[in-house]
């Protein structure tokens, strides 16, 4: 079997070997760039299980290179980061990262970030795939529509690029709607209880909903914030 090969774009030469070399001893192959632009590039260009990015890079920070890769392509990315505050963190998942990583940090947990979100996507996948095309896997709510085996979103008519966890949470809120779930809740259920990081991506995660689904984010008419609750999906 080929072994699976991740990106990693990371100006820092000696952590960079460091990834590189934990991950190849883990059975992974990979790619190195040194600087945003080329990292965007190969990960445009060619195939990755995932994508490890520093945020400040020469040329194209991190931020910008999530923003690319998730115009064009669902691959898992993980973002590194010297910083400690929590809007990059927070800003990083917006644009639709996976998972960030601090600085400093154990290479043996970054390998296991990676392969639990490498298992993840090919988990979900592999559901989409073998699912039969039956009536009841097309939703229609409102103006939305969502094709679930094909894992596609339409709104008023025209498809919206949602990543894997957006497409989730949109899912199992549509599928129960009005039941009121906290950011607890959400997160065991999309993200698993075992998974890594913090339940305010559940809040990003649905901020970034809005802004694709909804037509006016002050007065969502779709997914509807319960002050002090959590998070319902109107019923139509």
């Amino acid at each position: 079997m080929e072994n699976k090969k991740i990106l990693i774009i990371e100006d820092d030469v000696n952590i960079a070997s460091l990834e590189r070399d934990y991950l190849e001893a883990n059975g992974y192959d990979t790619k190195t760039e040194h600087n945003g632009a080329n990292g965007l590039k190969s990960a445009l260009n060619d195939d990755f299980s995932c994508v490890i990015v520093d945020i400040m890079l020469p040329g194209m920070d991190g931020f910008e290179i999530c923003r690319q890769i998730r115009k064009q392509k669902d691959v898992p990315i993980i973002m590194v980061t010297a910083k400690k505050e929590d809007i990059d963190k927070i800003r990083g998942l917006g644009l639709g990262a996976d998972d960030y990583i601090v600085k400093p940090f154990s290479p043996s947990e970054l390998v296991a970030r990676v392969t639990a979100h490498i298992n993840r996507y090919e988990r979900l996948l592999s559901k989409s795939e073998d699912l039969p095309q039956e009536k009841n896997e097309i939703v229609e709510i409102g103006g939305i529509k969502i094709n679930k085996p094909a894992r596609r979103v339409y709104v008023d008519g025209k498809e919206i690029i949602l990543s894997n966890k957006e497409f989730d949470l949109l899912v199992f809120l549509a599928a129960n709607p009005n039941v009121v779930f906290s950011r607890d809740q959400l997160f065991d259920r999309i993200w698993g209880a075992d998974s890594f990081g913090e339940t305010s991506t559940v809040t990003v995660h649905i901020n970034k909903l809005r802004e694709k689904i909804e037509k006016d984010m002050s007065k969502p008419q779709y997914i509807e914030t319960v002050w002090g609750a959590g998070y319902r999906f109107r019923q139509f």
